[in-house]
């Protein structure tokens, strides 16, 4: 059965979604986070990426969060996706992110900041110079340092290649040894600063290698598989949780290129991870909320003049267009959208931030229902996602989350 698109009255009437961004549930929207105490009891404020994109900011996040300490938060342009504010610049001459206010005290380096706040607030779990956190970090830069060479380090001679995957396999054996060595599924006795430290990298691991070595970190390493499904449970890290089509084409830019092999798992991953089924990836695990239609509803609601605006389509075709797939989201229905909508509709597909936007499942179900929408209209792709920069993700078009 088809069906007409829905107006944009009728589309506001099929979600009421909300979020308390101030004590509600971790999230990417928020500027101010209290947990149910005053605002007298401020005495910190975060800086960090508009796009949540910035692994050091996230480390930093989730440890305020877990430790529910008051703090606002200030939102900063990173360079690879537009120009530094000069009031950041002013404050930090690096422009480097994070950064943050402890009673008036600025700190800069995310190990320097998270040190500082344990002394104010005590520790999360284990201070960061504890003798059992000590070699733990050092395995976390052992880790991020074997990703590095294997992701961003052309390898011309098929010996090299196997050279950067054995070198990081063996780093992450150590890592299964450590998760081992616990009776839980945290790399110490409980949940702990350790776990926040891992958590940025590790995150960006899992997508990139699968997007770009056709390697699955989670899947082929049980005790990093029962670590992320440990994480899953906690609303903090759900706040903080990036898909693998955010990360595999946030990163490039970032870490000055990725290479990606030319193995054919790899190129199955990628059509995946670009063109879906999103459903199923070993991106998240947990069941998906209730709420993920409407969530995705409601984020589009509230930004729909901008998401209209900065699409390369005509104005007009996109607008139906995306009230096809919305309709369809919603409703289940086929809702065709007018001719030549299928590159508008994969231009916004490709460009969905979790969880700047949406949380990831929300993010599934949007992505889904504009690919399956698009699909009516015909083939054609979007304009493709810059490497070299991410200037498509302008945060000067969406300042107001």
């Amino acid at each position: 059965m088809t069906a007409t698109p829905l107006t944009w009255t009728e589309l506001a009437a099929l979600t009421d979604f909300h979020i308390d961004t101030v004590n509600g549930p971790t999230n990417a929207q928020a500027r101010l986070r209290l947990f149910d105490r005053p605002e007298s009891e401020v005495r910190v404020t975060l800086y960090r990426d508009h796009h949540a994109w910035c692994p050091y900011c996230q480390k930093v996040w989730l440890w305020l969060e877990e430790k529910q300490i008051p703090y606002r938060i200030e939102k900063v342009t990173m360079f690879c996706y537009g120009e530094k504010e000069l009031w950041y610049k002013r404050k930090v001459p690096s422009g480097m992110l994070p950064a943050l206010e402890l009673d008036g005290r600025l700190i800069t380096e995310s190990d320097d900041i998270l040190l500082a706040l344990e002394r104010v607030f005590k520790p999360l779990g284990w201070s960061m110079e504890d003798p059992k956190v000590l070699p733990l970090r050092r395995l976390e830069r052992l880790l991020f340092r074997a990703w590095c060479s294997w992701l961003c380090r052309p390898a011309r001679l098929p010996q090299e290649k196997q050279f950067y995957r054995k070198q990081f396999i063996s780093v992450v054996a150590q890592v299964e040894e450590a998760l081992a060595s616990t009776p839980g599924p945290y790399f110490l006795e409980e949940f702990s600063v350790v776990d926040p430290i891992f958590t940025p990298y590790v995150e960006r691991m899992n997508a990139s290698l699968f997007y770009y070595k056709g390697y699955s970190l989670r899947e082929e390493n049980p005790r990093l598989s029962a670590w992320f499904d440990a994480m899953e449970t906690r609303s903090t890290y759900r706040g903080t949780q990036s898909d693998f089509h955010t990360h595999a084409h946030d990163l490039p830019p970032q870490m000055g290129g990725c290479c990606e092999n030319d193995e054919p798992q790899t190129r199955i991953n990628q059509e995946r991870v670009d063109r879906g089924p999103w459903f199923g990836l070993p991106d998240v695990t947990y069941a998906e909320p209730e709420t993920s239609r409407a969530e995705a509803l409601h984020r589009v609601l509230k930004h729909r003049a901008n998401i209209i605006r900065v699409n390369p389509a005509d104005d007009r075709l996109f607008e139906e267009a995306l009230r096809c797939a919305l309709t369809h989201m919603m409703t289940g229905e086929v809702c065709p959208p007018p001719p030549e909508s299928d590159v508008a509709l994969r231009y916004l597909r490709d460009r969905i931030s979790v969880p700047r936007d949406m949380s990831i499942y929300a993010a599934k179900r949007l992505r889904t229902a504009l690919e399956a929408t698009a699909a009516l209209a015909g083939e054609g792709q979007g304009i493709p996602i810059p490497v070299k920069h991410r200037r498509d993700q302008d945060p000067a078009n969406f300042t107001s989350v």
